[in-house]
């Protein structure tokens, strides 16, 4: 087997090329660095290629980490929230909203401007409570988070998506802190 037959290839966005290769490369060679892979990217078909840089590449993880941050940035994250995917506490969860919305794209564009909220601040709040990274681009939500962070976004997009309140979701996440902050007392009761 050679290292030219392992690769993994993406179809990306036209628009979003220009965000993985940077300004000058510079986004597309820190990948590179970062994950020891090789990136070749055509910007006339959204085709970004990835393939392992040597032998040593086999045995680590850095052709499904460029997988994932490519990803990450071709739905909307920025390259340096998609770099949190560096870590292996974090992991990149997709929703497709038109599950939700069906073909009407009235019915798209009314859950993504509940999802995002007036001037951005159902999102950013929902960051805030979750901890994970939200974007909204196209027909996806993307969360990039650890497990539990990417589990309670998906929890409160799913319910929007179903048609919940806002003031619903603002209770289920209050609740949700408010057991984890009872959980901690609890445990440094056990430590005493």
């Amino acid at each position: 087997m050679t290292f030219d037959n392992i690769f993994k290839v993406i179809k990306v966005s036209k628009d979003r090329i220009g965000v993985i290769v940077g300004k000058k490369g510079s986004v597309k060679s820190e990948i590179e660095s970062k994950c020891n892979i090789i990136l070749d990217i055509d910007g006339d078909t959204g085709d970004v290629t990835i393939r392992l840089k040597n032998e040593a590449s086999l045995t680590n993880s850095g052709i499904f980490k460029a997988y994932e941050i490519i990803m990450a940035i071709s739905k909307g994250f920025s390259p340096e929230r998609a770099y949190r995917l560096l870590s292996d506490d974090s992991l990149l969860q997709l929703v497709d909203l038109r599950e939700y919305s069906g073909k009407s794209m009235n019915s798209l564009d009314r859950i993504k401007s509940r999802l995002i909220g007036q001037s951005g601040k159902f999102r950013k709040n929902l960051e805030d409570f979750s901890g994970a990274d939200i974007s909204i681009y196209g027909h996806f939500v993307g969360f990039i988070g650890t497990y539990d962070e990417t589990s309670l976004a998906l929890n409160a997009i799913l319910m929007i998506c179903k048609g919940s309140s806002h003031k619903s979701v603002y209770h289920m996440l209050e609740e949700h802190n408010r057991k984890k902050k009872l959980e901690k007392m609890d445990l440094w009761e056990k430590i005493k």
